[in-house]
């Protein structure tokens, strides 16, 4: 099982990695359509922290090239952020991106190194890899572990929907059912789970508050 697991990781480096090189550091690079969409998850994602946190920490799992950072310095003062990506080349255009700044540190792996008060992830669920539903939805149970166990205040994620429209859909793209997840996170993880799948896009965003 871990071997197998390890080998779903690396296949998903090198998919991203490959992405990077075909488009850079830009929202393409990390396989979103556009910087509008990307930052429409970021707003679902980032209502998890607090509204009256002054301060705080965050991971960014698989961050890519650090796009988080931008929306969060727009929106708060003062955070703490890891970014944690598989892929190597990801992490490595993160840090000249934003190596500079005490605040952020990027690492290379598939978990944080420690807990921090939020954990967050956009799109790490969609590409799966040649896997089928069952292998792939072991594996975000897996990562979601990962999340609740890094995580003091809470996690958030987001995933292509099942309600896309069929013809739409494609055989790469693994397309969550949001009512098992969010089952799931509800009597796995927390009492306080907000379901978000209202935003215009053809997926849903999972807010797990503890």
């Amino acid at each position: 099982m871990q071997g197998e697991r390890t080998r779903l990781l690396n296949d998903v480096a090198d998919y991203y990695a490959t992405k990077l090189a075909e488009h850079g550091d830009t929202p393409h690079g990390v396989d979103w359509n556009g910087e509008e969409g990307q930052f429409l998850r970021f707003e679902q994602l980032t209502r998890i922290i607090a509204g009256d946190a002054l301060s705080f920490s965050i991971v960014d799992l698989g961050c890519g090239y650090g796009a988080l950072i931008e929306y969060l310095r727009g929106k708060f003062s003062s955070f703490q952020f890891t970014g944690v990506d598989v892929a190597e080349d990801m992490v490595q255009a993160a840090q000249q991106r934003y190596g500079d700044d005490e605040s952020t540190r990027f690492i290379v792996g598939s978990e944080p190194d420690g807990v921090v008060d939020y954990v967050v992830a956009s799109g790490i669920f969609n590409v799966r890899m040649g896997r089928t539903d069952a292998e792939w939805l072991d594996h975000v149970k897996a990562t979601l572990d990962v999340m609740d166990r890094t995580s003091r205040r809470g996690f958030a994620f987001n995933c292509l929907t099942a309600y896309s429209d069929a013809e739409k859909m494609r055989d790469t793209l693994y397309y969550a059912d949001p009512c098992r997840l969010f089952d799931l996170c509800k009597r796995q993880f927390s009492r306080n789970v907000a379901l978000l799948h209202d935003y215009g896009l053809y997926e849903f965003t999972i807010l797990v508050r503890k």
